[in-house]
This record gives structure tokens, sequence and C-alpha cells, in this order.
């Protein structure tokens, strides 16, 4: 197996980012436009202008913040797992030409999407200031909960990544599983309005840990629970141990088979 190479990571997720809007007028721009919209319709349009409540709170902007809470981090998630499901089978022509580490095409995705994360969260900082939202000592543990979050969408990743060399069916399984995963996750509702035997499965759900954990930190300005955090992070060492052990296991054949 090729040793990461941490100049090639890089480089190629400088071209990622910059090739995602290739051949537009505003160039990268775009990844600076998009976060400002997406921000604007969850909190502007939802949270002031359609007048949606969550439940139990008198904010007006609490329904536009536990949207963003849930959104941003699912949409780098989601974005991850999706774009790393086809990535040996995008860069097909470097690996046939460059000896490289496969998982180093899964890197420079998760970083890509990092840098749109980043962007977004900045903005939703800025968007809160401006609210005059109270920030809470408990989103210190923002960036452990986002690692979490990209290290169980780098081993899902890698595990879809490879199966989809020898079945190109993965790729839509992966979309469709990803759409449902969504609306089964507490992200445009919220938890209490489930009936009571979804809520016993839900909590197995390991997105529904990662966004409840965002939503109490800036919604709830509360911790995360501290047992659910715990079972996160074995939850997402185990998939990515798995997934390494098989990646290592069909590696050979990848290469081959590509």
């Amino acid at each position: 197996m090729s040793t990461l190479n941490t100049s090639f990571i890089i480089e190629i997720t400088k071209r990622d980012f910059t090739e995602r809007f290739a051949g537009s007028v505003l160039g990268s721009l775009w990844a600076i436009i998009w976060p400002l919209v997406n921000l604007f319709i969850y909190l502007i349009i939802f949270g002031k202008l359609m007048g949606a409540r969550l439940p139990g709170s008198s904010d007006i902007n609490a329904y536009g913040i536990y949207l963003a809470a849930g959104l941003i981090p699912w949409a780098c998630f989601a974005g991850t797992v999706g774009r790393s499901t086809s990535a040996f089978l995008d860069k097909k022509h470097i690996i046939s030409k460059i000896n490289t580490s496969l998982p180093s095409l899964l890197l420079h995705i998760n970083l890509s999407e990092t840098i749109t994360y980043l962007l977004s969260m900045v903005f939703f900082f800025i968007f809160l200031a401006f609210l005059d939202y109270s920030f809470h000592p408990s989103l210190m543990l923002v960036p452990f909960i986002f690692y979490l979050q990209q290290i169980l969408a780098f081993g899902i990743g890698l595990f879809t990544a490879s199966l989809t060399v020898f079945i190109r069916d993965i790729r839509e399984i992966t979309g469709v599983i990803l759409q449902l995963w969504f609306w089964f996750t507490p992200i445009v509702y919220v938890f209490d309005i489930l009936p009571e035997f979804v809520k016993n499965i839900i909590v197995y759900n390991p997105a529904f840990i990662l966004v409840e954990s965002y939503q109490r930190i800036f919604v709830f300005h509360d911790y995360p629970a501290f047992n659910s955090l715990v079972t996160l992070s074995i939850i997402t060492h185990f998939v990515l141990f798995l997934s390494y052990i098989m990646f290592r296991y069909l590696e050979k054949d990848i290469r081959d088979f590509l």
C-alpha cells in the first residue's frame, strides 16, 4: 500500500474546490454565495417570514437556528459520503498513472467538504451575532463532534467506494440510503413528534446523535449527552476500522479492476 502524500492531498483538494465552479463567471465565489443563501433560507425565510416556531420555545429565531444546526453538518456529511462513493471510479485516470494511496482520494473530498462546512459555520456565527444570540461554553465541543462526523463519513465512504468498483449500483443505492437517512433523522422536524416505537429505534441512528448534539448546543444552550458521545465515538471508529480492513483486503483487486 502506498503511503499518504500530504502535498498531493493538498493539491487535489485545491483542484477539487476550484474545478467545482470551473467555467462560471463568479468562480470560487459560489463557495461563499451558497452558504449565505442557505442560511438566509433557514434563518430568515423559515425563522422570520414564515413564522415557523420550535415547540416549547418562544424565540422567533429558534426554528431557523434548529434547521441550520442540523442541515449544515448534514450537508457536509452527506456530501462527503456521496462523493466518496464514486471517488475511485472518478479518479481512475490518476490511479492508473500515479502510485498513490487510494484513501488520499477520499481524504481530499473530506477536506473539500470541510472547507465548505467551515465557510457555512463562519456565516452561521455571523448571523447569530446579528440576532443577539447568547453563545454557550458548550460550543467548544463542536470541533470534536465535527471530527466524529467526518471520521464516520470517511469510514462509510471508504466502504462504499471499495464496493462501487465492483458493483456500480452501490453509487445509486448510497444516494437512496442517504435520502432515507436524512428523513429518518430529526433535522427539519423535532424528535418529540415521532411515535414512541420510532423513538426507541431512532436513538441508535448515529446521525441522530450527531444532529442532536449540534441542536443541544446551538438551540438549547446545553451540553450533548456524554453517553451519546461515547457511543458515537465507538461506532465511528468501529466503522472506520471495519472499512479499512475490507479495503486492505480488496485493494489489489480494486487497482486491477480499475
